[in-house]
């Protein structure tokens, strides 16, 4: 039987690999020690020898020169969550160790809270409630809201915008979406029609919503001027990165267009400074970075690491494999 150890930060183990996901494990591979953090592994470099696979999430270790001449035996990586930044080099590209990552099961959990939004920004919900809120009495209705024949814009088309767009297809609505990287015929099978520029996306939609990767050129990327162009009364949805949007170009407009509403789950910092406009703008709701996997639905990232396992056990691909020519277009 294959060997393997678990490293990640402490309190992620059990909230990634619950009792299910752990027993099943053991009973594919041989676990030689207690879980592991990433100092704890640094002080005990010898059970790397040992091991085939690691089992990772949240706080993984680097994966360095050192780390990988420590374990020559590693064969394959599995990551229960989504970003792998902070963990690859260089060194890693070159060790030949397969890597997989929970990052489409995380995606399945961000779309579902960005459609979720999409709805209530259709029907004005955010607008409703502020309203009230503000005024101390039920506010009235606002005209034109609705889901029947909008066009919602998505803002790249990566994984978590094609669940976006597969829930999205159970209404009658319009979906488009921006994305140069994308082949058409990849769009239509999700029921998206691409647009030929940013611009058009938020020219056309009713609602916005943004699932960019954070990239060096895509920094700054959504900017004040796109906002401005938005239709009377159409929402900005952000739960990519918040350093994808100018913030202070976003603030200006919104305060230009009371009209127009933004719904971030994420911002640039994080969380926002103290005294950041962001709080008090009425036509503004934040979220505390949800839209991603929460509690129970970690498990979910465990289990996909499971059935990874099965397949390399197996001799299978790995259907989520991470290689360096996805790597750096990971939503």
């Amino acid at each position: 039987m294959m060997r393997a150890l678990y490293i990640l930060a402490a309190g992620r183990y059990e909230l990634i690999y619950g009792p299910a996901e752990r027993e099943e494990i053991a009973s594919l591979v041989e676990i030689i020690a207690p879980p592991q953090t990433r100092e704890s592994i640094a002080a005990a470099p010898e059970l790397l020898a040992q091991v085939d696979f690691i089992f990772s999430g949240w706080g993984g270790p680097r994966l360095d020169v050192a780390f990988l001449a420590a374990a020559p035996n590693l064969k394959a990586i599995f990551y229960g969550a989504g970003t792998l930044r902070y963990m690859v080099t260089e060194a890693f590209w070159q060790s030949g160790v397969k890597l997989t990552s929970a990052a489409a099961a995380n995606a399945v959990t961000t779309g579902e809270f960005a459609y979720a939004q999409i709805l209530i920004s259709l029907k004005r919900g955010w607008q409703h409630v502020l309203e009230t809120r503000a005024s101390g009495r039920r506010a009235p209705r606002q005209p034109g809201a609705g889901l029947y024949g909008a066009t919602v814009g998505l803002v790249s088309l990566g994984r978590v915008a094609q669940q976006v767009a597969s829930l999205l297809a159970r209404h009658e609505l319009r979906v488009i979406a921006w994305d140069p990287f994308v082949a058409p015929e990849v769009a239509a099978q999700h029921g998206v029609t691409l647009v030929e520029s940013l611009e058009d996306v938020f020219r056309q939609a009713d609602v916005v919503s943004l699932h960019t990767p954070l990239l060096d050129e895509t920094r700054g990327m959504i900017r004040g001027e796109h906002l401005r162009a938005m239709k009377p009364d159409a929402v900005f949805i952000n739960t990519a990165r918040g350093a994808i949007v100018r913030e202070d170009e976003l603030v200006a407009a919104l305060r230009e267009r009371p009209d127009l509403f933004a719904l971030l789950d994420v911002t640039w910092p994080e969380p926002p400074l103290p005294e950041s406009p962001l709080y008090s703008l009425p036509n503004l709701a934040l979220t505390p970075h949800v839209a991603g996997v929460q509690g129970v639905e970690c498990r979910r990232l465990g289990r996909s690491m499971v059935a990874e396992l099965r397949r390399y056990l197996r001799g299978e691909p790995l259907q989520h494999e991470i290689t360096r020519s996805n790597f750096e277009r990971m939503a």
